[in-house]
């Protein structure tokens, strides 16, 4: 169909052909408006100095989607997982600790598996303050940062989220009270 010029000027009619561009055009914009919602930049995170550990591949296959309510992202490294932002960090292949006279929790979850974590006191990283949380006893060792704007309450949850995950290495060594030390 040709459609004329009018006095008013060169308006096309309001067919099928105008209107289904509009609605091509609007659903276009909400496409990409749906797009741009779900994008998250990286979380810029370092690789352990053991990342390529096979048992690292493991870990994070087996771990959460969704931790203490956040969704995954992306990160710039291996053996790295990250969830919110500011992101909680876990990355797997760090340096294995030793004996320590830090503070050492063993944390359990709901099926019972339990997974000792060490507790080094808070840190400044970059532009927030974390809490930096290792596993004791696990080679290769896994590493939780955690920002500071979290309870201890919640400390417990995301540590007890992220055990069936760190439990597939296994435990070699345990966290003693200073009373089974003397």
């Amino acid at each position: 169909m040709r459609w004329r010029a009018t006095a008013s000027g060169a308006d096309p009619p309001r067919g099928y052909g105008w209107g289904m561009g509009v609605v091509r055009a609007v659903l276009g914009a909400a496409a990409g408006v749906a797009v741009l919602a779900g994008c998250t930049s990286a979380a810029q995170v370092e690789p352990g100095p053991h990342a390529s550990d096979p048992m690292c591949a493991e870990v994070l296959r087996s771990a959460p989607e969704v931790l203490a309510g956040l969704p995954e992202r992306s990160t710039t490294s291996q053996s790295t997982q990250a969830w919110g932002d500011p992101p909680i960090v876990m990355r797997c292949g760090v340096e294995v600790l030793g004996p320590t006279t830090e503070h050492c929790i063993t944390v359990s979850d709901a099926e019972g598996t339990t997974v000792d974590w060490v507790l080094r006191e808070p840190e400044t990283s970059g532009e927030e303050d974390v809490l930096t949380l290792t596993t004791y006893g696990r080679v290769p060792a896994v590493e939780v940062r955690v920002p500071l704007g979290w309870g201890e309450e919640d400390h417990d949850a995301i540590l007890s989220s992220l055990g069936a995950a760190v439990a597939q290495i296994p435990q070699t060594r345990e966290c003693i009270s200073i009373e089974d030390a003397l």
